[in-house]
């Protein structure tokens, strides 16, 4: 049986730009010309159809824009160590100075098995008690660790869940290696996966401990953060961008992870701005999917002109009532987790609003 073949147009035109998308038979093909060389593959990488036509190329391989992944521009191979891991190849043909295609690809595609990442298991609560894990935000140098006000008033809050029964756990954003978002849904909705793109190539990527915590384990996720600049800390923000993956979830998959998780929390400043910081928190963990008790969040300022830290410290440290306010902070967020998870009555009567006083009359 012959070969149907697809006219492209004059060669002359189709040597730059190198790289162009086509579409051949209702398919999407990435054309390149390369060192005098037309070739021709399919436009849709193996790992989440990103457009092979728009990436760079090393050396002979085209490289994904979504998430670099590599094969050659003329056959379709995987880069070397992945030779099998193929996206279909065409054949090429110049005749009286026109560029002839292949109506067909002549080699087939080819996905080589991958193991799937351990976050991306079906999410199912097994019994036990509540849950809560407690994340501190508080950067600092690793080695001389300092005081922390935020920090010392969500152990406080672990430790009062904890004696009431729960499991906890605390997980210092500080001390965990992790990157940045690298902005993949920037490029195309469908380049942010779930697990995280960056989690899925980095196997040392640490902030996969966290959306295990979130995704998998907690029933109650306590956030403490300090006041920097009348923003929550840096940490905080670098965390919440990598959440980006949870939250499109949602967007493109209707797919929510988070289902039956309560979210509270700890902002702790030497300056102001505690309703921004927490307007923040409770806008994005809600966007997330998380719910909230009645009063999901202690905090404590100075105010703009209190500059002394060291006081600040001390007043944290002894505040008793700061210390009531964090266990009843975790107490309320434990009891809408458990009415959450076993079907019991989301009012519990009177609610102690711990951690802020009426002025004396």
């Amino acid at each position: 049986m012959a070969e149907d073949w697809v006219d492209l147009g004059p060669v002359e035109s189709l040597r730059q730009p190198a790289r162009r998308l086509l579409t051949v038979s209702g398919q999407r093909v990435a054309l390149t010309f390369l060192n005098g060389r037309f070739g021709a593959v399919s436009d849709v990488c193996n790992h989440v159809g990103g457009p092979l036509g728009e990436g760079r190329l090393d050396g002979e391989y085209l490289t994904c824009p979504w998430h670099y992944w590599k094969f050659h521009f003329a056959t379709g191979e995987g880069e070397p160590g992945f030779e099998k891991d193929c996206v279909p190849s065409y054949a090429i043909k110049e005749e009286a100075g026109r560029l002839f295609i292949s109506a067909q690809p002549k080699t087939r595609r080819n996905k080589l098995p991958h193991e799937p990442h351990p976050l991306s298991r079906k999410i199912e609560r097994a019994e036990g008690p509540v849950r809560v894990v407690g994340i501190s935000t508080t950067a600092m140098t690793r080695k001389f660790p300092r005081y922390s006000t935020s920090e010392a008033l969500l152990e406080y809050a672990l430790q009062s869940a904890a004696t009431s029964g729960c499991e906890t756990k605390l997980i210092r954003l500080n001390d965990l290696k992790f990157k940045s978002c690298e902005g993949f849904y920037s490029k195309d909705a469908r380049a942010c996966t779930w697990p995280c793109s960056i989690t899925q190539m980095d196997e040392k990527d640490e902030l996969a401990q966290v959306y295990e915590a979130f995704v998998h384990w907690a029933d109650v996720i306590l956030i403490a953060t300090p006041i920097r600049w009348g923003s929550a800390s840096s940490l905080y923000y670098k965390m919440v961008e990598r959440m980006n993956c949870v939250q499109n979830q949602v967007t493109i998959a209707d797919r929510v992870l988070l289902k039956n998780k309560v979210a509270s929390f700890i902002i702790i400043g030497g300056q102001d701005n505690v309703q921004g910081v927490a307007g923040q928190m409770l806008g994005f963990f809600s966007e997330i999917g998380c719910v909230f008790p009645q009063f999901p969040f202690i905090a404590h300022s100075r105010g703009w002109s209190a500059e002394d830290m060291d006081a600040n410290v001390r007043e944290v440290q002894r505040s008793e009532e700061l210390r009531h306010g964090a266990a009843e902070l975790a107490r309320r967020s434990v009891a809408m987790a458990k009415a959450l998870l076993r079907g019991e009555p989301l009012s519990e009567g009177h609610v102690e609003r711990g951690g802020r006083k009426a002025n004396p009359s």
